[in-house]
């Protein structure tokens, strides 16, 4: 993957088959998805180029962050990648949004284990300033550690 200075990732290594990652991943993705002790709610999770992507994200005092976005790409078993920049409406056609970023989530076979990686690209060096101090890192290295626990478990 060519290094953007507009991206943002974290990556981990998982004691774990790249197919029960990806199980994981697209499966148990509530579980996993944003740091505890913030909930996610799945609104629509159409894992398919094209499929559309929304959630809501529930903090633990009432708080209640909505996204939506479509899947840019879906390759089973290595990588889905999503954007807040297009929303698919009720009608099914595109419809273009407030661009924030373009996130990726990939794996990838390292040794007995997993490679996983996610990352965020942004519009504009103000959104990835933006990103940064919502917690970026912490964040996303949260959310990693927790795909790592059910993995592993």
């Amino acid at each position: 993957m060519t290094e953007s200075p507009r991206e943002l990732s974290v990556s981990i290594l998982i004691d774990a088959s790249p197919e029960k990652v990806w199980q994981v991943m697209t499966e148990r993705a509530a579980e996993w998805w944003c740091p505890k002790p913030w909930t996610v709610t799945l609104d629509a999770f159409d894992l398919r180029t094209g499929g559309r992507c929304a959630m809501t994200m529930h903090g633990p005092e009432g708080e209640a962050h909505p996204s939506d976005g479509i899947f840019l790409e879906v390759v089973p078993g290595r990588r889905m990648v999503s954007t807040d920049a297009v929303l698919r409406g009720a009608d099914g056609r595109l419809a273009p949004a407030g661009p924030f970023m373009i996130g990726g989530w990939e794996i990838e076979p390292e040794g007995d284990g997993t490679r996983y990686t996610g990352w965020a690209r942004h519009w504009s060096d103000e959104a990835l300033k933006q990103h940064e101090a919502m917690g970026f890192t912490p964040g996303w290295t949260a959310v990693a550690e927790q795909l790592k626990a059910l993995c592993e478990q």
